[in-house]
C-alpha cells in the first residue's frame, strides 16, 4: 500500500488526503464477478479498512498539531516587512498567532474613517505597544457622544451659523445648543500638542465643541480626529484677525474683566465671547479660570477663545465641579494624556512616511530600543562635555546602556545569544550622538551587546514657524514614543509628548546648573503624565494662597520642576 502525501490544502480546512488513481483499482468491484464470500473479496475489504484507518489517523494528526514554528515565524517575518511590528516584543506574539492587532485601541478610536486619507490612524497600532491601560467604557462612550455633538455643531452646520450670529451681535441671546472652545495656535510644537489636549478635555467636560486655529502648519502635521466634520476653524471666523493681538490687556480678556469689575456692570447680560489668557505670563485674575465660581459664569458664554502654552490638566483636576466626571473618565489618573494623545494626534501621511521609513531602516530589527531626548538650555555652542557626562552616567547607572570594556578589543558572546540595541537620540545638535556613537564603535561592551546610535536630524536651533522643521520634530517625538525605554530632559515638552504617546515612564535628566553634571544624573518619573509648568497657587474657597501640589494625592509636584504640577496614580514619596 502506498503512503499518502498530505494535501497542502489540509491546513486551510479543505479536508484530508485522498487516494490516487493508481490505488483506486483496489476498491473497485468487477461487475461481472458474482457476489459471495471469496478470498479476493475479503482481501479487498481488509485493504479498504486499512486505508480508511490510515486516512483518519493522518487527519487527526493535522488537526491536533498546529503547523511548525517555522511556518509562524515565516508569516511573522512577512508581516514585519509589511507593517513593522517590533522584534522580540510581546507585540510579535500577537502577530504570530495571526490575530490582527486592535487598530481601534480598545474602542478609543472611532471606526468608519477613510483609511487612505490618514494611514497612521489605524496602522499605528502595528508600531506602538498595546495601550498601557484599557480606556474606561465611560471615556469611550463620551468620545462617541462628543463626535456626535461635533458633527451637529461643527463648522458651517446650521447650528454653527446660528451661534455665529450671536458672536457678531456681541451678546448671548440665551442658552444655545452649541457652545465652543476656540484654540489659538501659539508657541512651539510640543506646547501646542499639550495645550490642544488640555482644550479638548475642557470641551469634553463642559459640553463644548473644540475648534482649532490651523496656524501655519497644524493641518500639515495632524489628521482630522473627528469623523464627518472638520475641527479646523473656518478662515472667515470673525475674530480670527485678532488672535495675534489678544493679550492680558484685551477688553475681552476674562482676567481684565474681573479686575475691572466689568462683569458686575453687565447687569445680567452675558457676552457672546470671552478671551481666556492662560499662557505662562498670566496674572492672578486670569488664574481664577480654575475656580468653580468663575466656571459657573463661563459656562453661560457661547464662545471661549483660549491662548495658552501650558498643560492645564493637573489644575483642571482640582476644580471640584469636574471631580466626579474626571474620575469616571480616567479611573487611572496618570493615563489622561496617553489616551487623549492617542485619540487626537495622528500624523498626516507625509509625516507618517518620515516615521515609518526611519523606523524600518534603523529601529525595527533591534532586540531593544532606547530613546534619548536631549534639550539643552545652556547659553553657548554645544555639545557640552558635562551634558554628555550626564547622559552616560544616567544610562549606564540605570542599566539602559551597557558598560564598555577599554581593555579588550573584542568580546564574543555565546553563539546565537548576541543582542542588539538601537539607540534613538534626538537633539538640535549632532555632537552628542556622534560622541556616544564613537564610544560604542571604538570599544566593545562588557555584555557583548551590539549598540547602534541613530539621530534622524540636527536642526541646530529651534525654528517654530518653519514647516519642514516641525514635520521632523513631530516625526521624532513619535519615533521616541515607539521605543521600549526613554530618557528625557527636564522642562522639555518635546519629551512630555513622546512619553505620553508611548505610555512610558521616562528617566528624567536633571537640569544642569553652573556647567556641571548633576549627581544623581537622573531619576525615574512618577508617571507618564506631562508637567504643568505654571500652575496657580490659590485656594478658591478660602481666597488665600496654598500649595496646590498637596491638596489631593493624585496631583503632585513635578520631578523636573519643583513648582510644577503633574498627575500621578500611585504616588511614591521616593
Amino acid at each position: 500500500m502506498k503512503r499518502f502525501k498530505k494535501n497542502p490544502d489540509d491546513e486551510n480546512g479543505n479536508g484530508g488526503a485522498r487516494p490516487t488513481n493508481s490505488d483506486s483499482h483496489i476498491v473497485v468491484r468487477d461487475p461481472d464477478r458474482k457476489s459471495g464470500s471469496n478470498p479476493m473479496r475479503l482481501m479487498g475489504i481488509v485493504v479498504v479498512c486499512l486505508m480508511i484507518i490510515s486516512v483518519l489517523f493522518s487527519v487527526s494528526v493535522v488537526l491536533k498539531d498546529p503547523p511548525s514554528d517555522k511556518v509562524w515565524i515565516a508569516a511573522a517575518e512577512a508581516r514585519f516587512v509589511d507593517a513593522g511590528p517590533k522584534k522580540g516584543s510581546e507585540d510579535d506574539a500577537v502577530q504570530s498567532t495571526g490575530v490582527p492587532k486592535d487598530k481601534l485601541l480598545r474602542g478609543l478610536l472611532s471606526a468608519g474613517f477613510d483609511e487612505g486619507s490618514c494611514i497612521s490612524r489605524y496602522q499605528s497600532a502595528e508600531y506602538h505597544k498595546e495601550l498601557s491601560h484599557k480606556p474606561s467604557s465611560y471615556l469611550t462612550s463620551r468620545l462617541r457622544r462628543y463626535e456626535a455633538l461635533h458633527k451637529k455643531c461643527g463648522p458651517y452646520t446650521e447650528l454653527y451659523n446660528k451661534t455665529l450670529e450671536q458672536l457678531k451681535s456681541g451678546h448671548s441671546t440665551g442658552s444655545s445648543e452649541c457652545n465652543y472652545v476656540v484654540w489659538i495656535s501659539f508657541s512651539g510644537l510640543g506646547n501646542r500638542i499639550l495645550t490642544l489636549a488640555s482644550s479638548f478635555l475642557y470641551a469634553l467636560l463642559t459640553n463644548r465643541v473644540l475648534l482649532v486655529d490651523p496656524g501655519v502648519d497644524v493641518a500639515d502635521l495632524f489628521c482630522e480626529p473627528f469623523p464627518g466634520v472638520s475641527w479646523f476653524l473656518p478662515p472667515d471666523f470673525p475674530l480670527k484677525n485678532h488672535f495675534n493681538s489678544f493679550n492680558q490687556e484685551s477688553p475681552q480678556c476674562y482676567g481684565k474683566m474681573v479686575k475691572n469689575n466689568t462683569i458686575a456692570n453687565l447687569n445680567g447680560l452675558i457676552p457672546s465671547s470671552v478671551y481666556l489668557h492662560l499662557a505662562h505670563d498670566y496674572g492672578d485674575h486670569d488664574k481664577l479660570f480654575f475656580c468653580d465660581e468663575d466656571q459657573a459664569f463661563l459656562q453661560k458664554v457661547p464662545w471661549l477663545i483660549v491662548k495658552t502654552d501650558n498643560y492645564l490638566i493637573p489644575s483642571i483636576f482640582l476644580i471640584p465641579s469636574f471631580e466626579q466626571e474626571l474620575s469616571n473618565l480616567f479611573p487611572n489618573r496618570d493615563t489622561v494624556f496617553h489616551f487623549l494623545g492617542r485619540y487626537l494626534f495622528h500624523p498626516t501621511n507625509q509625516v507618517w512616511g518620515l516615521i515609518t521609513r526611519y523606523y524600518e531602516a534603523y529601529l525595527a530589527r533591534a532586540d531593544e530600543r532606547l530613546g534619548i531626548q536631549i534639550r539643552v538650555f545652556d547659553v553657548g555652542t554645544g555639545p557640552f562635555q558635562h551634558v554628555l557626562d550626564q547622559i552616560l552616567a544616567c544610562t549606564i547607572k540605570e542599566n539602559l546602556l551597557p558598560e564598555i570594556d577599554r581593555e579588550q578589543y573584542i568580546i564574543s558572546p555565546s553563539r546565537g545569544t548576541q543582542k542588539s540595541k538601537a539607540v534613538l537620540m534626538t537633539s538640535l545638535s549632532s555632537g552628542y550622538s556622534e560622541k556616544v556613537r564613537d564610544i560604542y564603535w571604538e570599544h566593545p561592551t562588557v555584555t557583548g551587546e551590539v549598540v547602534g546610535i541613530f539621530q534622524p536630524s540636527h536642526e541646530e536651533y529651534q525654528q517654530t514657524e518653519k514647516l519642514v522643521h516641525n514635520r521632523k520634530a513631530w516625526a521624532e517625538m513619535y519615533l521616541l514614543s515607539l521605543t521600549d525605554m526613554l530618557v528625557t530632559s527636564s522642562w522639555s515638552t518635546f519629551g512630555y509628548v513622546a512619553q505620553g504617546l508611548g505610555g512610558l515612564k521616562p528617566w528624567i535628566l536633571y537640569k544642569p546648573e553652573n556647567g556641571t553634571a548633576p549627581d544623581p544624573p537622573c531619576r525615574r518619573a512618577m508617571s507618564m503624565e506631562p508637567c504643568f509648568h505654571a500652575p496657580p497657587f490659590y485656594d478658591c474657597k478660602a481666597k488665600v494662597g496654598v500649595d496646590t501640589g498637596k491638596i489631593v494625592p493624585h496631583v503632585r509636584h513635578c520631578e523636573d520642576m519643583s513648582w510644577g504640577l503633574k498627575l500621578v496614580d500611585h504616588y511614591d514619596e521616593l
